[in-house]
């Protein structure tokens, strides 16, 4: 799992946020998909770091949150 320090590129991702999450705030992600990475990072302030993970581990971490 990697921390994005200065990487002006995370901006240009396409972020999706969960279907689930209202306009209200609450706490969600939002999530970018590239072929080798997810990144994730904090709906409420996006100017933070976010983080990438390998498809593999957001799959299993995905799994497990469904339970």
């Amino acid at each position: 799992m990697n921390a994005h320090v200065h990487q002006p590129q995370i901006d240009q991702l396409e972020w999706r946020k969960s279907s689930y999450s209202s306009e209200e705030g609450g706490e969600c992600i939002e999530v970018a998909l590239r072929p080798a990475t997810v990144h994730v990072r904090d709906s409420k302030d996006t100017t933070r770091a976010a983080l990438a993970v390998e498809p593999t581990a957001w799959s299993a971490f995905v799994e497990f949150a469904a339970l």
